[in-house]
């Protein structure tokens, strides 16, 4: 096997295989490709996860509980122990102090080495035990007095393995990358003129900070590493983002390369739809309706995403897009991600739209036989102009007839490629030429606030709008925080509020995610329910009903038929009636707060007061009673989410499907917020002045996973 003195002079790393490290094979070779690990540049980017101290002895007498040491001493006694487990336990003292090393495996051999008199160096952590201070299997080696072993001279990284490969393995074959790097350099893509007015660029050259970074040197702050706050640290992190931040702002220009329809506005068609509406729109829903309607009058697809708080009227604006695309002769295809959330909108629209006369189709995965193939002729011949369903349809095949427009509701609940695959639906490939491909307008939405700095970062392709009003006459919804003890009380407020003629709904929540026990459990509770409160017409609805059921459950609530619709977590998007002005959320502490948002926003859709009942089991954990103070605290949708942020961090609340393969090595897109602003100044400055520097450095970072967020 080469060692790496055998590279020729000048050869880029990023062009030299890790096989080509001395003692790799290719057994180990394809280990390392599962860390994603392929060349020696592939190396130098993979970063220790954090540091342990080898550089100082310790004096036993000094050592702390939970810290990680090196000690030296005296082995004063060593015995085998026979508990609950077999264990060798030597006795090891220095000039300051005892303490206990515990082995539960051990042989024969390591038995008599350790014998009384040996001289040894360990390491490991301490623990509290039976006899004191203990190291349960320290690392050891036993100490030739004549000629000790050198101490370490750097910090000890720890990086991320995988079976079979030890740590060991992996610091061998950084130090070769490092001594590679130091022989041959590395091309930094960030030029230092675009750095220039950037504090995080300067302190480190990218050489100077691999270095300290996989060899930090007696004395580095280990408390700035452990946060990932050192400089150097920062230095790669802010290049990492610009590599993320170019791959998406490359697809939005490979996307918008492939041109789209123009859809002029149509004022006739418009003031035709908003004359019959029984309400006008708000001054931010026409802000968005402006934005939007300028976009997709362009021959440039459109992809924006609308974001607007539970209530604010996101629908119709969707609804507007689509009448514009309508009128330019075009077809619109909305797709949410629930049954029961497709058909809330199918109603909506037909209310809307029947009276202009325009037809809509309706596609789910459980429509079958005859009536499904109608509605597949009708998308086909272009007869239904507007497309409403589930994932359904984007299936193989649905075939559409000209797709101009595809809105994408609540757009977090779909992978990657399924909002890829609705896109692909609508290319239109004018006269058999591949360059003249043409693409659907996008619009995507979302009543999940997202933090702006994960907006900047996970949506840097898309144009955002927010709808930051909501229509006039909404109250806020007061919500409350009760012990589940106090479930009597809460009895009495629904009784109370459903004799006044209001209606209310009861929702039960599972740490299990099984539509059976969900189901279950909800029919439990109605059962219970209907006992205690026998005066009040009570209804049921979970996700294993059939579809045609959950729709004539939910117009016979919307009917007034309803006083107390008992639920699960299936109404948490969609669904709108405005009597209902009372919810009570069962152990509200098992859910993420946009849940519980969501859950809250069914309320609070009529002109009366309403209200939000959190019901919670003690004891509270530390994040259980955050959530629900913060809930307790405010109705803004933008300020929970940020608290969501801090709470559990950015993949959490994007959602892995969401993210696709977003994954940031030694980035963190909460700790990292305040480069972000910087990072769009430098990857738009490298995109127009230094565009031959932006493959290399999303290949640097992102390697073969750099279609996440491409829909």
């Amino acid at each position: 096997m080469a060692a790496p003195g055998n590279t020729a002079p000048g050869t880029a790393l990023h062009k030299i295989g890790v096989d080509k490290l001395r003692g790799v094979g290719p057994m180990l070779a394809e280990k390392l490709h599962k860390l994603g690990l392929f060349t020696v540049q592939d190396l130098l980017f993979h970063l220790p996860l954090r540091y342990i101290d080898r550089t100082k002895i310790t004096a036993i007498g000094g050592v702390q509980p939970l810290t990680e040491v090196v000690i030296e001493g005296e082995v004063r006694g060593s015995d085998i122990v026979f508990g609950r487990r077999r264990s060798l336990v030597c006795r090891v003292q220095d000039h300051s102090g005892l303490i206990t090393l515990r082995f539960f495996h051990f042989n024969h051999a390591q038995q008599q080495s350790l014998q009384a008199g040996s001289k040894i160096r360990c390491f490991g952590e301490v623990r509290r035990g039976k006899s004191g201070l203990e190291m349960y299997h320290p690392e050891y080696q036993l100490l030739n007095q004549a000629q000790p072993p050198a101490l370490a001279e750097t910090l000890t990284p720890i990086y991320p393995a995988t079976e079979g490969v030890t740590q060991q393995r992996i610091r061998d074959l950084c130090g070769q990358a490092l001594t590679l790097l130091q022989r041959h350099g590395i091309e930094d893509w960030l030029p230092a003129g675009l750095a220039a007015s950037n504090p995080h660029q300067n302190n480190y050259a990218l050489v100077d900070a691999l270095h300290l970074l996989h060899n930090p040197p007696p004395g580095t702050a280990l408390n700035l590493l452990a946060e990932g706050e050192h400089p150097a640290q920062q230095r790669l992190a802010c290049e990492e983002l610009i590599a993320h931040h170019l791959s998406l702002l490359r697809l939005r220009q490979k996307i918008q390369s492939q041109g789209a329809p123009a859809l002029p506005a149509n004022p006739k068609a418009s003031a035709r739809f908003l004359e019959q509406l029984p309400f006008s729109l708000t001054a931010a829903q026409q802000r968005v309706v402006n934005e939007i309607s300028a976009d997709i009058s362009q021959p440039i697809p459109m992809l924006r995403l609308v974001q607007g708080d539970v209530g604010s009227g996101k629908t119709v604006v969707a609804a507007l897009a689509a009448v514009q695309a309508i009128a330019n002769g075009m077809q619109a295809a909305l797709m949410a991600p629930t049954e029961i959330l497709a058909e809330q909108h199918r109603v909506s629209f037909e209310a809307w739209l029947a009276p202009l006369g325009i037809r809509i189709a309706w596609l789910t995965g459980k429509l079958k036989g005859k009536g499904r193939e109608v509605q597949l002729a009708a998308i086909a011949d272009g007869s239904a102009q507007i497309v409403i369903g589930t994932h359904a349809l984007f299936q193989e095949g649905v075939v559409f007839n000209n797709l101009g427009l595809t809105i994408i509701d609540e757009q977090h609940r779909f992978g990657v490629h399924q909002r890829l695959a609705l896109r692909k639906k609508g290319a239109i490939t004018e006269d058999g030429d591949d360059s003249q491909q043409s693409t659907p307008h996008q619009l995507i939405m979302t009543a999940t606030p997202i933090p702006r700095t994960l907006a900047m970062s996970a949506y840097a392709d898309l144009d955002c709008s927010v709808i930051d009003e909501l229509p006039p006459g909404r109250k806020p919804i007061e919500t409350v925080v009760l012990n589940e003890l106090r479930r009597n009380d809460v009895l009495e407020r629904v009784r109370a509020s459903c004799r006044e003629g209001r209606q209310a709904y009861w929702v039960c929540t599972l740490i299990e995610e099984s539509d059976v026990l969900e189901a279950q459990a909800a029919e439990a509770t109605a059962q219970e329910l209907q006992l205690l409160l026998s005066e009040l017409s009570i209804g049921l609805i979970h996700g294993r009903l059939k579809p045609k059921e959950k729709v004539q459950i939910m117009e016979a609530f919307k009917a007034g038929e309803i006083n107390l619709l008992v639920a699960t977590t299936v109404i948490e998007v969609g669904v709108d009636v405005p009597n209902a002005s009372l919810m009570i959320i069962e152990n509200a502490e098992r859910l993420g707060l946009s849940q519980l948002h969501q859950l809250r926003g069914r309320v609070g859709r009529g002109t009366q007061s309403s209200h939000c009942v959190l019901l919670y089991s003690a004891p509270l954990s530390a994040n259980g009673g955050a959530r629900l103070k913060i809930m307790r605290e405010t109705n803004d949708g933008f300020k929970i989410a940020e608290k969501d942020l801090e709470i559990r961090g950015p993949g959490e609340v994007l959602g892995t499907r969401q993210t696709g393969d977003m994954q940031l090595r030694i980035a963190d897109l909460q700790r990292d917020a305040h480069l972000l602003p910087e990072v769009k100044r430098m990857a738009f400055g490298l995109l127009q002045d230094y565009p031959d520097n932006v493959d290399p450095l999303v290949a640097r970072w992102l390697g073969h996973s750099e279609q996440y967020g491409q829909a």
